[in-house]
């Protein structure tokens, strides 16, 4: 398994439509995915991607501080952090707060908004994909803003289709229907990431670049499908064909901290994904991460999180604050 789908494997997403809006322009809204908009997901994440779909027409999406962004037809624009921003038909407008003009569909379907002066017409779609994790190294390497052209790739038709298929199943309140956006909007969100991966230039740093890397993405690769082997920095550098000096060097230089440290802090989030999801002892969990000894994985946790792993469990607690940020 490559790095990239064991990072999407361990930090689950889940994922939504929760409406389907038609804007004539001239027109301008303020928008945010919040808690509300979570009725699709089993529980309420600990962090949102919000995204829009347009299925037709264009907008200008603009978060404060930033320049407008244009999202055309057959376009998909996700906000890795959720950051409150406007959709328009063109900028110098003033936004009316979207929630509003929601339409809530009394049968549990999908809600819809309608707004505008009667001009061109836009259609999307709006949705989000929760995180269990406060902390996800993948989101905290996205843009503020990441557009998705799907035209002429291949793959728009089934994005397209399978959007309105799964808006159609949900407006007619079908059994089922919620969980087809759900894993549509999870995919779509894989392949936006992938996406982006393709696009980086090639001086770009951090966790996707090293993807990227033919080096660095087969150690990442080797980290994340071995999770328990004892690693060190000599067998990597030979499983890729570097010396150990060229390896750490190169590793350091895209990642941002040397290999063994990036494994000890990965090792501690799976282990704390697994003391939230399972039933499994400390002890089991400490093996599968790699440690023989359960005190040293004990104090190996306690040091990435201020808590030990039977305190982590007991309040079923999620990665946070300033030790979280640093897996």
């Amino acid at each position: 398994m490559d790095a990239l789908s064991d990072l999407f494997r361990v930090v689950r997403l889940t994922g939504g439509v929760f409406l389907e809006a038609e804007f004539s322009a001239p027109w301008s809204v303020k928008a945010q995915a919040g808690p509300e908009d979570c009725r699709f997901m089993l529980a309420a994440p600990a962090r949102l991607i919000s995204f829009h779909y347009v299925i037709s027409g264009q907008l200008l999406l603009q978060i404060d501080g930033d320049p407008p962004v244009e999202v055309r037809s057959g376009s998909i624009v996700l906000l890795p952090r959720n950051d409150p921003h406007t959709l328009a038909s063109q900028t110098g407008l003033k936004a009316v707060d979207s929630e509003g003009l929601i339409q809530m569909d009394a049968s549990g379907g999908l809600a819809r908004l309608r707004h505008g002066g009667g001009g061109e017409i836009t259609r999307i779609v709006c949705g989000a994909v929760g995180s269990e994790a406060d902390c996800y190294p993948l989101l905290d390497t996205l843009p503020s803003t990441l557009v998705l052209d799907l035209n002429g790739r291949s793959a728009a038709d089934w994005i397209f289709s399978s959007f309105r298929y799964a808006a159609r199943e949900l407006s007619a309140a079908r059994a089922g229907s919620a969980a087809v956006l759900a894993k549509l909007s999870e995919l779509m969100f894989v392949e936006a990431v992938r996406f982006y991966l393709e696009g980086l230039p090639a001086d770009e740093r951090g966790w996707l670049a090293g993807l990227r890397d033919p080096s660095v993405g087969k150690a990442l690769a080797l980290l994340h499908t071995d999770l328990a082997r004892p690693w060190t920095a000599e067998e990597l550098a030979r499983d890729v064909y570097l010396s150990r000096s060229a390896f750490a060097d190169r590793f350091t230089s895209l990642i941002g901290i040397p290999p063994i440290t990036y494994l000890t802090r990965w090792r501690m989030q799976v282990a704390a994904q697994r003391l939230r999801d399972s039933l499994k002892s400390v002890a089991d969990i400490a093996a599968d991460v790699g440690y023989e000894s359960e005190l040293a994985f004990a104090k190996a946790f306690k040091r990435q999180y201020s808590l030990s792993p039977s305190q982590f469990r007991k309040r079923g607690d999620r990665p946070s604050g300033a030790h979280a940020a640093q897996a």
